[in-house]
C-alpha cells in the first residue's frame, strides 16, 4: 500500500476531522485543464464526507510567471513557479498532476514518478504510443500510482451503461458507434495555436476528442482487434501570431471503422470542423436484448430500450433514463433526486478514485483508467493514423 501522509483533523466550517490524510498537490498547467481540475481537488474536499484524502494546493507550475501567479492567486494555490522541476523538489507534494500541453506531458511526469509522486497525466497521455508507454514503463518502476484522466468514465450515466452491460442485460454485443464533433477551428482566419502543431500536440482531433472515445470503446465493450482509418485536414495554413502563414501539421478530422476481439464492430469520427456542434459526444451500442444511447450534452440522461421489461406491445421503445437516483453511479453525495450535475462533476469523481487509489491501495482499474489504458487508447490512435497512411487495415497489437 503507498505510504499515508500528512494526516490532519478537521474541525467546525470545513476543517479537517479525523484520521484522514492530506496530499499535497503540484499541478503543471493553469489554464482549460488546470482550472478543471482544481475545481475538483477543492469540492473533493466537502463534497465527500469525509474525502479520501484533503486535497492540499501547494504548488502550480506555468512558463508565464505573471499568468501562473495570477492563477495560483485565483486557484487559492499557496505559490506558484516558473519551472516544473520545483514541483518535483518540494517535499510538501505528493500529487504531480499534469495538465500542460502534450509536449510537457512525458518528460515532467516520468521525472515526477522517479521523484516518487504519484502522478495523474491528461489525456492524450503521449504525442504517440512510444511516448506513453514510456510513461507507464516508468510510473510502473517507480511504483507510484499512476492515472490517466478519461474522465468520461466518470459519468455516472456512462457507469451505469458499463453496469448494464457488464451484467449481461444487453447479451452479447454487436455494435458500437461514437462521434465526437466539435467546430472551434472551422474559421480559416483561426489563428495557429498549440493543438495544430504536431510537434507539440502529436496529432489533432483524433487524439484530442478521438483518445476519449477510443477509451469509452474500450471500457464499454471490450479491446479492439483491428482498425481501418481516415484522416484529413482540411485547412492547410494558418496565421501565425509572428505574421504569414504557419502549416496545419494535424489531422482536422478522422473516421475509423472498428472490430473487436469479442466480435463486435465499430465506427469512430470525430471533427473540429462540424458547425454548430459545441462539444457533441454520442454514444450508441446495440447488443442481442437491447441498446444504450448517450448525449454527453445531456450527460444525466441514459436512453434505454430492453424490450423484456415492457409489459405492454405498444409501450415498447428506448426510454429515457434520469440518472441522478441516490442508488445510481457517483450520486450518493451529490443532491437529490433529479437535481442534475454537470460536466465538472466527473473530474471530482475521478480524483477522489485517484486519492483512494493513493491512500487505500484500491487498483485504478477497472473503473479508472491508468498508464497502461493511455497507451493502449495511443496505439489505437497510431493505428488508425498508419491505416489512414497505407489505405490498409492495422491489427492492434500492444
Amino acid at each position: 500500500m503507498p505510504e499515508r501522509v500528512g494526516f490532519v483533523t478537521m474541525g467546525e466550517a470545513g476543517k479537517p476531522t479525523g484520521d484522514v490524510p492530506t496530499l499535497g498537490v503540484g499541478m503543471l498547467g493553469y489554464a482549460f485543464m488546470g482550472k478543471a481540475h482544481t475545481n475538483a481537488y477543492k469540492k473533493l474536499n466537502y463534497i465527500y464526507t469525509p474525502p479520501p484524502a484533503y486535497a492540499k494546493l501547494v504548488a502550480i507550475a506555468g512558463r508565464n510567471k505573471e499568468r501562473v501567479e495570477a492563477a495560483a492567486q485565483r486557484y487559492g494555490y499557496e505559490k506558484a513557479v516558473t519551472d516544473w522541476h520545483d514541483l518535483l523538489s518540494d517535499p510538501a507534494i505528493q500529487v504531480f498532476d499534469n495538465s500542460a500541453p502534450n509536449n510537457l506531458h512525458a518528460e515532467p511526469t516520468i521525472a515526477a514518478a522517479q521523484a516518487g509522486k504519484h502522478v495523474i497525466c491528461e489525456k492524450p497521455l503521449g504525442r504517440d504510443a512510444a511516448e506513453a508507454k514510456r510513461m507507464w514503463e516508468a510510473a510502473e518502476k517507480a511504483g507510484v500510482v499512476h492515472m490517466c484522466a478519461f474522465n468520461y468514465r466518470f459519468v455516472p450515466a456512462i457507469r451505469l451503461a458499463r453496469d448494464l452491460i457488464q451484467s449481461g442485460r444487453l447479451g452479447r454485443i454487436y455494435h458500437f458507434r461514437a462521434q465526437y464533433l466539435q467546430e472551434w477551428i472551422m474559421d480559416p482566419d483561426f489563428s495557429m495555436v498549440w493543438r495544430l502543431d504536431a510537434l507539440t500536440a502529436g496529432s489533432g482531433a483524433l487524439g484530442d476528442l478521438g483518445t476519449h472515445i477510443i477509451d469509452l470503446a474500450r471500457f464499454l465493450v471490450g479491446e479492439p482487434a483491428s482498425v481501418s482509418g481516415l484522416t484529413t485536414t482540411f485547412i492547410k495554413e494558418r496565421p501565425s501570431e509572428t505574421g504569414g502563414k504557419a502549416p496545419v501539421t494535424v489531422d482536422d478530422a478522422f473516421l475509423a471503422l472498428l472490430t473487436f476481439q469479442n466480435g463486435a464492430i465499430g465506427t469512430l469520427e470525430a471533427t473540429r470542423f462540424a458547425k454548430g456542434r459545441k462539444n457533441h459526444q454520442v454514444i450508441e451500442i446495440n447488443g442481442e436484448k437491447g441498446s444504450l444511447a448517450f448525449n454527453l450534452e445531456r450527460l444525466n440522461e441514459l436512453e434505454v430500450y430492453l424490450p423484456e421489461e415492457e409489459t405492454q406491445k405498444d409501450a415498447q421503445g428506448f426510454r429515457q433514463v434520469l440518472v441522478t437516483e441516490s442508488y445510481h453511479p457517483f450520486y450518493d453525495v451529490w443532491w437529490p433526486q433529479g437535481h442534475i450535475i454537470g460536466w465538472e462533476h466527473t473530474f471530482v469523481h475521478e480524483l477522489k478514485h485517484f486519492f483512494e487509489a493513493i491512500t487505500s491501495g484500491r487498483p485504478i482499474k477497472p473503473e479508472g483508467a491508468d498508464f497502461e489504458d493511455g497507451y493502449r487508447a495511443s496505439v489505437i490512435a497510431d493505428a488508425i493514423m498508419q491505416s489512414s497512411k497505407t489505405g490498409q487495415r492495422v491489427e492492434i497489437t500492444y
